[in-house]
């Protein structure tokens, strides 16, 4: 995700205790909130999904897998 997007996300939360959002400023921050989840899982996804496991044998195994 864009830094700016993030950025943005931290404006409009500062905002908000200021004062009450807009009905826009409300649905574009759940947008962008939505946005940054949906990266933040497929980064977090793909590091797990990298990691290997080594048998006893030396092999590497993936992880929940039966070594297959």
């Amino acid at each position: 995700m864009e830094q700016y997007k993030i950025d943005r996300i931290n404006e409009l939360t500062r905002i908000s205790r200021e004062r009450c959002l807009t009905p826009e400023e409300t649905e574009e921050r759940k947008e962008l909130r939505e946005e940054y989840v949906a990266a933040f899982r497929n980064s977090l996804k793909a590091q797990l999904d990298s990691i290997r496991y080594v048998d006893e044998n030396g092999n590497p195994v993936k992880p929940g897998g039966c070594g297959k």
